[in-house]
């Protein structure tokens, strides 16, 4: 009962890091060397563990038996074989493995380059071609590899896709690369794994794949200005926003603005996002009150300060900024 309890419990009917699922060329990859080097460990497993079983029942203790067991020590042809048996083994293995890691390393054709700089505990991404940044939500085309260069704006942190590829190191200092590539329109999440501090649990990302088509139409739109409203709450909220100082963590770009900060993500699409702080708060106006009242509460060791203790925001203060945020589409 316990072994059906683990597993029924490693059971999901929608796992958004299964690895085990690829939806891209990469992934696959990676999956396939998966199927081979699992197919040599069952084989291992089956083996070793039926020895250990026909050992035990063969030369069990029996009633009656009054005599110690035949004692030996060492059998030279025994120990060559279970020496070279592995080795030639992991030489085997050592052929698609090689030869995958290669093809991962190489730079596809027509790649499409993106800039990520990892944060604590956020995402930014870079489009140098298209002259876009975002943060935590990654748009990719369909059909096409996405040439990720890593950079870490402090520690290590690692990056990961798991349904479009592998996993990669992000080091200050160094420059990483790795592709990703998704066959298919959709979400597809992501989420740091090298531990990276207070929040490491709360550095996660997404991934948007669409067609060549809405990709082009979703890079039109981050190339735009952002929205400015001209009365009401939001209006309010974009003096707020300059007045109380956001300014000098953000960036909001629009004619005139004086919103061009860097310690902090890139507010000028805002509203165009699902989600906010790393990706784990969905954007409604109940989360950004929270987020904007006191994010360190919501997120351990946030950078962002503690909107009433620290920037002294009333709670109408707060009402219009959620307002001006969510204008920002």
């Amino acid at each position: 009962m316990a072994a059906f309890a683990l597993l029924a419990g490693a059971c999901a009917p929608n796992a958004p890091l299964d690895t085990l699922q690829p939806a891209g060329p990469i992934a696959r990859q990676i999956d396939s060397l998966w199927d081979i080097v699992f197919a040599a460990a069952i084989a291992v497993f089956v083996l070793v563990e039926g020895l250990i079983v026909v050992a035990v029942v063969r030369f069990r203790h029996r009633k009656g038996d009054t005599t110690d067991p035949k004692q030996t020590h060492g059998n030279t042809r025994m120990e060559i074989a279970w020496t070279i048996a592995p080795a030639l083994l992991l030489l085997v293995l050592a052929f698609p493995t090689v030869g995958t890691i290669f093809a991962l390393a190489r730079e596809q054709p027509n790649s499409l380059q993106v800039k990520v700089t990892a944060q604590q505990w956020w995402w930014q991404y870079e489009y140098p071609d298209e002259k876009v940044v975002t943060a935590n939500e990654l748009h990719i085309p369909t059909g096409r590899p996405i040439l990720l260069e890593l950079h870490s704006g402090d520690i290590i942190h690692s990056f990961w896709v798991p349904r479009l590829g592998g996993k990669q190191d992000v080091v200050p200092g160094r420059i990483n690369h790795m592709t990703i590539q998704a066959d298919r329109p959709g979400e597809y999440a992501g989420t740091c794994v090298e531990y990276c501090g207070l929040s490491h649990a709360n550095m996660r990302l997404k991934v948007f794949a669409h067609t060549p088509a809405d990709y082009e139409r979703w890079v039109e739109d981050q190339l735009e200005d952002a929205f400015r409203p001209r009365s009401g709450l939001a209006r309010e909220g974009e003096t707020v926003f300059q007045e109380k100082q956001c300014v000098t963590c953000h960036t909001i770009r629009f004619d005139g603005s004086k919103a061009e900060g860097i310690t902090g993500p890139d507010l000028t699409h805002f509203a165009s996002h699902s989600s906010f702080a790393g990706a784990i708060f969905e954007r409604t106006d109940e989360n950004l009150a929270e987020w904007v009242r006191d994010a360190p509460s919501r997120k351990p060791g946030s950078k962002m300060p503690s909107g009433v203790a620290t920037m002294g925001l009333t709670e109408d203060d707060i009402e219009a900024l959620v307002a001006y945020l969510q204008s920002l589409r």
